[in-house]
């Protein structure tokens, strides 16, 4: 059963291919924002997963936050996030990333619970 509390954690190595100079956010050999931001996704998603019924998942709907410094080539990020409020489908998570040396991020996340079959056929349509 889903409640307040869920607690999720996840990490990634900052590599080439997730900074901001590759992913177009930036020129720098730094963790790119746009990786921070799936990274923190990824965490939420993954710590409800479990407590879903069959044939359900979560989608990202609203995302409130700060990448506050830098992290360089070959360190560690790791996100943990916290689900602070269910509302019937509308989840919200409390996230924050950090690397061997401090904070590096934080925010908030909200996602909705869909049905995944239904969810696909609704996208899959608008391309009718």
């Amino acid at each position: 059963m889903l409640e307040s509390g869920i607690k999720g954690t996840g990490s990634v190595t900052v590599v080439p291919e997730n900074t901001a100079a590759a992913c177009g956010s930036g020129t720098l050999q730094v963790f790119a924002t746009p990786a921070m931001i799936a990274l923190m996704e990824k965490t939420c998603l993954n710590s409800v997963a479990p407590f879903l019924e069959d044939g359900c998942g979560t989608v990202g709907t609203l995302l409130n936050v700060r990448h506050t410094a830098p992290t360089p080539l070959g360190m560690e990020v790791t996100c943990e996030s916290e689900l602070t409020q269910v509302d019937g489908r509308r989840l919200v998570f409390h996230v924050t990333c950090r690397d061997a040396k401090g904070p590096v991020g934080e925010g908030e996340h909200e996602r909705f619970i869909i049905f995944s079959e239904k969810f696909q056929k609704k996208a899959d349509a608008k391309r009718d």
